[in-house]
Order: structure tokens, then sequence, then C-alpha cells
């Protein structure tokens, strides 16, 4: 897959998968501009580093003017709000609907008359719209919205495409957090999804890159998840 003089925005995720997205695409030939809070600690090899806080819509007009034409813009952000419905805050949960839903709308606002021909979006979901458990309302609910965002501006933004990833569980680096807990975490999620095993940033990265280049695919939500929707 070549993405000889193509532009890449990836905005937000500071996770593996963000990471392997970006080196992924330089690979392939792209010149790559990885946007977020802290544009020091983004900076890769053969990637530009650039500032952006998708709550703060004047970032994104600068970002979207610094860049000038693009191809391709790829959203990771997220800012979850996790807890008993109960024990919400107002200000996490905007944050959330912030970072998932209306962030991007607005980096879409401003970067749609910028895209050249072919060009498109990615807006990353996740499993848990498709699987809600306790203490997650905010998060199904802004991944739910994704999908939902991303058919939208596809016909808005039309001949651009836009579609969306839904990831499940996937070995980012995220789950470090869980430290010796993490293996049987793993374990337990591989032995429940029927693809027998958790995913690795190079599956998401993948399907982001086939989302970008097919010329064919839009308003869709790509499941990467391991089948992990369907237990």
């Amino acid at each position: 897959m070549s993405f000889e003089g193509k532009r890449l925005v990836i905005v937000g995720g500071g996770s593996g998968i963000a990471r392997r997205i970006a080196s992924d695409a330089h690979a392939a030939g792209a010149e790559v501009i990885w946007a977020g809070r802290n544009p020091a600690a983004l900076a890769e090899r053969g990637v530009r580093a650039a500032f952006v806080d998708l709550g703060e819509e004047s970032s994104l007009k600068a970002l979207a003017e610094e860049v000038s034409e693009v191809d391709f813009v790829v959203s990771l952000a997220a800012a979850p709000a996790n807890g008993p419905v109960t024990a919400l805050e107002r200000a996490a949960v905007a944050r959330a609907f912030e970072a998932k839903v209306v962030g991007p709308l607005m980096l879409a606002k401003h970067f749609a008359p910028r895209f050249r021909e072919g060009g498109a979006i990615v807006l990353f979901s996740g499993v848990a719209a498709w699987r809600p458990a306790p203490e997650r309302t905010v998060m199904a609910t802004t991944n739910g919205a994704v999908a939902f965002l991303a058919e939208a501006l596809a016909v808005d933004l039309a001949p651009v495409r836009v579609n969306a990833i839904s990831p499940g569980i996937v070995d980012s680096g995220a789950w470090d957090r869980l430290g010796e807990g993490k293996a049987e975490f793993f374990r337990r999620t591989a032995e429940a999804n029927p693809a027998r095993r958790v995913g690795r940033p190079e599956d998401v990265s993948a399907a982001a890159l086939h989302l970008l280049a097919n010329p064919f695919v839009t308003g869709s939500v790509l499941h990467v998840d391991g089948g992990g929707r369907l237990g």
C-alpha cells in the first residue's frame, strides 16, 4: 500500500496505536504530521509534531492553516469519563464528548476545504458502544456517537470519505496500568472472543490505512475487535 506524496494528519492518541499508524504511514511514503497538546511527546523519527487541542477551536483552525492541503486525517483522541452514573461529574462528561465527538466535528469543519482529491477521514470509536458495561455509560455513548458522526460526515463532506474504526482490547500500552493483572485480563479476553487473542497495534494500523486508501468505502465502521462485540 503506497502513500507516496500523501499528507496525513494524526490527532491525539498517545498510545501505541497512533504511533504504529504514524510509523506505518511514513514507511509507506506519507508525510506524517502528528498533533496533540504535548507535541514534544509525539516526536517520532520521520514524523512532524504539531500542537492542537480539540477543546479549543482556535487551535484546530491554526493547525489546518499550518498544514494547508491535506490528503488524510485520523482522529484518535479520547478522554474517558468512567464510573457509576451517580458519581459522574458534568465537566468530565463534557470533556469525553469534546474529545470524541465535538472536537472531531470541528476538526472536519476546518480541514474540509483543504482536502485534495481522494481525501479521507478516519475517526476512532470503540467496542464499548456495542458492548455496554457497568460504569462505562459515557464511553459507550461517545463511541456510539462516533459511528453516527462518521455516517453523517460521509454524506455532508462527500466526496471526502469518512469512516470509523472500532477497536476492541488492544495491547497498545494503555492496559499496562493493570500491572501484574494485565496478563490475566488479556488471557480472559482472548478466551472470550472468536479470534482467541487480543489485538495488536499493527492490526488497527492496517485497518486505518485500508480505510484511508480504499476509494469505495465511506460512512462505515470497521470493527477491529477479534469479534469481541459478539461475545
